[in-house]
């Protein structure tokens, strides 16, 4: 699966157009929370490594193997409130839901991410900014 399928999924594939809205800001928060976070898509992945989820984001970084799914719960520990609650915000969401939301978009956006296993050397807001013009939004 694509980058651009994984946009599909998260932009409404199965859903109506108000399901479309709400995974597309998702989308749009989770790559923002990416993209800002200290040193980036490395500093991400160095922090859930440290909040002991090593072979959770092993899974999602090596290619050819199934993402090991995570809980809100796993997400706030390895993040803190700060990131949970600026996405919480821009999804107009509970700080809880909005762990839930990262909990289950940030595996597949790590994944295609780190095509070969590597991290991507390109700005990701501007590799989202990409994806949504692709669909039209």
């Amino acid at each position: 699966m694509s980058l651009f399928d994984l946009a599909g999924e998260l932009l409404g594939n199965h859903g109506g157009s108000n399901q479309t809205g709400t995974n597309q800001n998702a989308l749009s928060a989770v790559l923002s929370m990416v993209n800002n976070h200290p040193g980036g898509l490395p500093g991400l992945v160095s922090a859930f490594e440290q909040g002991g989820l090593g072979s959770a984001v092993s899974s999602w970084v090596q290619p050819g193997t199934p993402n090991q799914p995570i809980s809100g719960d796993q997400v706030q520990n390895s993040l803190g409130s700060d990131q949970i609650q600026e996405v919480a915000a821009k999804l107009g969401l509970p700080p809880e839901a909005a762990s839930a939301v990262i909990a289950q978009v940030l595996p597949g956006i790590v994944s295609h991410l780190t095509p070969g296993g590597q991290m991507p050397e390109s700005n990701l807001l501007e590799m989202g900014e990409s994806l949504f013009k692709a669909f039209g939004h």
